[in-house]
């Protein structure tokens, strides 16, 4: 039998059994929509794909700035490892919230988690509040992006969806310029503070006309019968069943572990005694007892597990997960401190090196859709796949050398393309991989659990870019600044990014400190580098499943309705 029959065999007989209230609803939903509110909902779609992209291309050069002004410019790793965590766990909470219940339920949930985060940072008092509110905020950020792509995949076929994904992203290429401009006159004048607090206004605002369509669609479902809305049992009963159907337990478990194995390799450096502080070393070992907790939890005792044994068995989901992790791994490794990189190293104007950190999103987006309309030429990603994981790589390698204070502007801007070309092929191609892998009811929960492995990759990227910085650079510091300055002042620039450009290009405090960051940011691209051979490895052994006019390739049925449309036996994997 082939690939292709085999999986479909095994998926018919439990796609109905994995078929949540969310999935069904989903269903229901798209035989309500006349042809002016399905426009109204891809219109609200774009909206809020455009707030969600202002919002990527405007905030991430604040948090350097945020930081310093509390003097702790080097925990910038650490609150992105954390909120690389909360993200990694909120994926398949918020994919299972829109299975149980409703796309349009999770949203609100969304839109609650976004709008606190951002309050909470606009009124930071200290870099704690800080970390706290970009925590809450990331479940939002990250759930809007989740919550899109899984709509579009509910609406689309595999031919089309890779270029209607990337479509989504088109704002990129808008806000990577309007937004560059945005933020750095937020930053020279109103500061950072109204850059996260504005957005508690924006984005309710951008999301409402979504979420309306979407509940007046479920409303609309239920009061013509397509969908039951009955719910029987007592309040705590229900309140039960819906917490085992999201697994908190098993999200918890792989949550906690994470945290504790990663957040140690960026705290360490600051922490009593370093790496002979007992709490240090205590937090590793109970993070990694917990792996096997969560696997036996995960595998034996629930009945809805956050990752299915069916996920594990799955080739394609297999190595789709592990190509965005390493490649995660590698992104944030170089990237963390990228923009301080160029503040302190390069002398550009603040407007140019805010331009300069969205160059790879701009490649990512621009060729993400060249990516997604080659997929519906070819009707394979495979090819698509190596491709750009082979561009990647060369780009990784480009920043070892361009990452010097005297490189050419071209050669780092070039770095930065080249990833961004790689990228943009390789992330559409592994997304709709995973999806065309499996049945309609496991689609929320697979796009989830991959970006899920994917996100802890890039908490481990993040840890290591912490752990090579908060290690290295007060030494490299010292190495270049101790005939210059004391200690309590190297400590300084070691905190803060503004204090190192108050001294002029050609000063030779300033000329010292460029060379620190140019040894250390060495190490990292050399590392990143290094690991970029992995995910071009790993793609020659992916499958290759036909994208045809269906809405996954291990069943016949499409988007819109559940007749069997053409046979696709033929056409399985490859």
């Amino acid at each position: 039998m082939s690939e292709k029959n085999t999986e479909s065999a095994k998926y018919f007989q439990s796609s109905e059994d994995i078929a949540h209230l969310g999935v069904r609803t989903i269903e229901a939903t798209q035989q309500v929509y006349g042809k002016y509110s399905l426009w109204f909902l891809f219109i609200s779609l774009g909206l809020a794909a455009y707030i969600y992209s202002l919002d990527g291309t405007t905030t991430y050069s604040y948090l350097a700035f945020a930081t310093s002004g509390f003097g702790h410019h080097s925990l910038i790793s650490t609150i992105q490892v954390a909120q690389s965590i909360i993200i990694a766990v909120g994926k398949p909470v918020i994919a299972k919230v829109a299975d149980v219940q409703s796309r349009g339920s999770a949203y609100v949930i969304v839109l609650v988690f976004y709008v606190i985060g951002y309050i909470v940072i606009a009124s930071a008092k200290n870099i704690q509040a800080i970390a706290g509110g970009i925590i809450v905020y990331a479940v939002g950020y990250i759930g809007l992006q989740l919550l899109t792509q899984i709509i579009i995949a509910d609406i689309t076929t595999l031919e089309w969806r890779g270029l209607v994904s990337r479509l989504i992203s088109l704002p990129y290429i808008i806000n990577a310029f309007v937004g560059s401009n945005i933020s750095t006159s937020i930053i020279t004048h109103s500061g950072w503070r109204w850059g996260y607090g504005m957005f508690a206004i924006l984005v309710p605002a951008a999301l409402a006309p979504l979420i309306l369509t979407l509940l007046w669609a479920e409303r609309k479902s239920r009061a013509l019968g397509l969908i039951s809305s009955k719910q029987s049992g007592p309040v705590l009963h229900q309140i039960l069943d819906t917490a085992n159907k999201l697994d908190i337990v098993g999200l918890a478990l792989i949550g906690t572990s994470v945290a504790l194995i990663l957040l140690p390799l960026t705290l360490a450096e600051a922490a009593k005694g370093r790496w002979k502080n007992t709490l240090m070393i205590v937090m590793i070992v109970v993070g990694a007892v917990l792996i096997p907790v969560y696997i036996i939890w995960d595998f034996r005792f629930t009945k809805y597990p956050v990752i299915t044994k069916r996920f594990v068995l799955n080739r394609t989901v297999v190595f789709a997960a592990l190509l965005g992790a390493f490649d995660f791994v590698l992104f944030y490794i170089s990237y963390t401190y990228l923009f301080s990189f160029v503040i302190v190293v390069k002398p550009w104007p603040l407007l140019n090196a805010t331009y300069f950190a969205q160059t790879q999103t701009v490649a990512l987006t621009v060729f993400g859709i060249l990516a997604g309309l080659s997929m519906h030429f070819l009707h394979r990603y495979k090819y698509i796949l190596i491709v750009g994981l082979a561009i990647h790589l060369l780009g990784c390698g480009l920043m070892i050398h361009s990452r010097g204070a005297n490189a050419s502007d071209a050669e780092i801007v070039w770095s930065q393309v080249l990833q961004g070309i790689g990228g943009g092929f390789a992330a559409v191609a592994s997304q709709v991989a995973a999806q065309a892998s499996v049945p309609h009811a496991d689609m929320a929960m697979i796009t989830a659990v991959v970006l899920l492995v994917t996100e802890i990759g890039g908490s481990i990227g993040g840890a290591i870019a912490g752990a090579l910085w908060t290690n290295m650079m007060p030494g490299k510091l010292a190495k270049y600044l101790d005939p210059l300055l004391s200690k309590e002042v190297q400590l300084e620039l070691f905190g803060s990014i503004t204090t190192a450009v108050q001294y002029p290009r050609g000063d030779p405090i300033r000329e010292g400190v460029i060379q620190a960051y140019d040894d250390v940011m060495k190490t990292m691209t050399i590392v990143a580098t290094a690991i970029a051979v992995v995910p071009l490895v790993l793609s020659f052994l992916m499958p290759n499943w036909y994208l045809g006019n269906t809405q996954n390739a291990v069943d016949n049925t499409t988007p819109v309705d559940s007749k069997k449309s053409r046979s696709v036996q033929d056409r399985g994997a490859s």
